[in-house]
């Protein structure tokens, strides 16, 4: 049995260009299929967020056009409202890496507002990194490697030159945000120094780098979920 650390944003919007509050939180597919695959394998799951507040769903991520129509959207409400972790996280600053087997982060827009400058989480990230133990970071929580520089850029991010992937320029346009952000992801990352590897849009896609594994978007939440589950002890 692994222990298994979920960071999840504690983020409830998103602050667009034009300093507009745009809701959000955490994308349900991305946390509750890592969840369903980790606990069904007989593993335990500990969420953890920012001043260990409780995370908030985004709400667009339980609409039938996200779940394959009304039925699997109900299903996902209705399988994201028994997962009790979620209600009861803990907070980032109090985790201890020992404690754990491996490390995911779930995305949602929600790590662009909170987890990309989030301090904690940066030393989490670079401490599981550096551990071996396998870590694995969905679509928009690769915003949380920008964190991992120390306080204002003051450090080279370990993350450079590994192969990356994450929620690409061309999904966010077709997403309909790429004109509304302030910055984009995939812009960043390649800023920050790291490989970035770009899929098809909207597919599968999964890139893995060492001890590092990382998703593009929602439909690579499973996969990814199923690559780091074949790693755990």
């Amino acid at each position: 049995m692994a222990r298994i650390l979920f960071v999840l944003t504690g983020a409830t919007h998103w602050t667009l260009a034009d300093g507009t509050a745009h809701p959000t939180g955490f994308w349900a597919e991305e946390a509750v299929v890592p969840y369903r695959t980790f606990t069904e394998a007989g593993h335990v799951v500990t969420v953890a967020t920012p001043g260990g507040v409780v995370p908030a769903v985004d709400r667009a991520s339980l609409a039938p056009e996200f779940n394959g129509g009304e039925e699997g959207a109900a299903a996902m409400a209705d399988e994201l409202t028994k997962i009790t972790a979620f209600q009861h996280p803990v907070a980032l600053a109090d985790v201890s890496l020992d404690d754990y087997d491996a490390v995911f982060y779930p995305g949602g827009h929600g790590p662009m507002e909170d987890l990309s400058a989030d301090t904690d989480s940066g030393a989490l990230l670079n401490a599981a990194l550096a551990s071996g133990k396998p870590l694995g970071i969905v679509c928009h929580a690769p915003a949380a490697l920008l964190a991992t520089t120390g306080p204002d850029g003051a450090a080279p991010s370990p993350f450079a030159g590994y192969r990356v992937t994450a929620f690409t320029n061309v999904e966010e346009t077709q997403a309909g945000f790429a004109d509304k952000a302030r910055w984009l992801l995939q812009d960043r990352l390649v800023r920050l120094g790291v490989d970035f590897q770009e899929g098809a849009p909207w597919a599968p896609h999964t890139v893995s780098d060492r001890n590092l594994h990382t998703g593009q978007n929602p439909a690579s939440a499973g996969p990814l979920a199923a690559e780091i589950l074949e790693l755990l002890p």
